[in-house]
């Protein structure tokens, strides 16, 4: 199985109109941005089974908009991917609806995702993983289980994703 991991794109600053956080959106430039991504990350021939995102607004998005790029419809929201979730409750997600699937975007937040990716690769969240807004990368899973089982196959920042040449 490939999971790929998908930091949201560039939000509006955390003030008192945003209140609660789940309802920042993406800004108009972060929108912009994220298609641009979006197109890189189609560029490099990925395809998804799935794409599991966070309900928070600006995830969300980020999620449409690449379902939008890659026409895809199988988009799931999923209360696991919010900050401060239990990393095992998306794996046993995972495990017990989709197993049967090979290609599973995760789109969430930091530092959510990249102590995923640390537990997945190396057993503990003490690895340093810096998943920038917007970025993305891909583990392949062994065996999905909580603990290290997985390789990691690339990690892109949302500028290398951005200037890759368009099909």
């Amino acid at each position: 199985m490939n999971l790929y991991f998908l930091r949201h794109g560039k939000a509006c600053e955390r003030s008192p109109k945003w209140k609660p956080d789940s309802t920042r959106p993406l800004t108009r430039d972060g929108e912009k941005k994220m298609f641009e991504i979006a197109r890189g990350m189609k560029a490099l021939g990925l395809s998804f089974d799935l794409i599991l995102t966070s309900p928070y607004i600006r995830a969300f998005r980020t999620a449409e908009i690449v379902g939008e790029v890659f026409e895809s419809k199988k988009m799931i929201e999923s209360r696991n991917l919010i900050p401060g979730a239990n990393p095992r409750a998306i794996l046993a997600e995972i495990h017990n609806n989709f197993a049967g699937l090979s290609e599973i975007a995760l789109v969430g937040h930091e530092p959510f995702l990249s102590g995923l990716m640390s537990v997945l690769l190396s057993g503990g969240e003490s690895m340093s993983i810096e998943l920038r807004k917007g970025g993305c990368g891909n583990l392949v899973i062994h065996k999905l289980a909580f603990g290290q089982c997985a390789t990691l196959d690339w990690l892109m920042t949302p500028r290398q994703l951005a200037r890759l040449p368009k099909r």
